[in-house]
């Protein structure tokens, strides 16, 4: 499991670092917009109130949520974002689907296009590759608890697995009772550092550490594009590979 979660690993440390250099803002308040367009009461929105969840973390000001809260719900500056997924291969034959927002649909799939080919990809047709993924909640959990003690947790709150990476605990969840199981670990006291609704592949692809280089490269590369919010792959990158910074 591990090597599966490497590509989420990397992507949370490079979250820690564009935050420290507002660059993580640009995605979440895109995120906020569109989220927004279900209402504008997070009480009411498990999505808005995931986003204003990591506007937070991110230290954003009140005052660019609330303009991303208006604008997305209808009540402020017009602007329409719209969502596109984008499907193809990378290198190895690895799936990789990449979820974007954007307010250009022309140079969105220019930058994706380019991304794939760049990098010994190819872009594919919708439906190539989603059918490889599920949807699921992943709740990263701080270290204060044993295995064992979380795992009765994880049981009495409805949570579906448990998995020690590296220096936290995954605890997963169905899409459906993510909100609950959130719920229930605030209620608890149980200090969590992320908590997301992400795309898990079911089928994976071993790589060696050579193609995983290589698989890092073009995904590293797509997740900085300004459009993109999430990337993800069924590249199952080897335990001993040693990320380069």
């Amino acid at each position: 499991m591990a090597g599966h979660s490497k590509w989420a690993n990397i992507k949370h440390r490079k979250a820690r670092q564009d935050a420290s250099r507002g660059k993580i803002w640009t995605k979440v308040i895109r995120e906020i917009t569109v989220a927004a367009k279900d209402g504008p009461d997070p009480a009411d929105n498990p999505r808005l109130r995931l986003a204003l969840e990591k506007a937070n973390s991110a230290n954003m000001p009140k005052d660019t949520i609330k303009r991303a809260i208006e604008k997305g719900s209808g009540t402020g500056e017009t602007g329409v974002l719209e969502e596109i997924t984008f499907e193809g291969y990378g290198p190895g034959g690895v799936a990789i689907l990449v979820e974007t927002m954007t307010d250009n649909r022309n140079r969105t799939v220019s930058d994706v296009r380019h991304a794939f080919s760049k990098y010994g990809g190819n872009l594919g047709t919708d439906g190539s590759v989603s059918y490889l993924f599920k949807k699921l909640g992943i709740v990263q959990v701080d270290k204060n608890f044993t295995e064992e003690e979380l795992m009765e947790i994880v049981i009495d709150i409805g949570a579906d697995d448990l998995s020690e990476e590296g220096d936290f605990f995954e605890i997963i969840t169905d899409s459906n009772s993510f909100n609950d199981v959130v719920d229930a670990i605030k209620e608890k006291k149980i200090k969590y550092s992320n908590a997301e609704l992400t795309l898990r592949a079911e089928t994976l692809v071993k790589l060696d550490n050579e193609m995983s280089e290589k698989v890092l490269n073009i995904m590293e590369f797509m997740d900085d594009l300004d459009d993109v919010q999430e990337v993800h792959t069924n590249a199952e990158f080897p335990d001993d590979f040693e990320v380069k910074n």
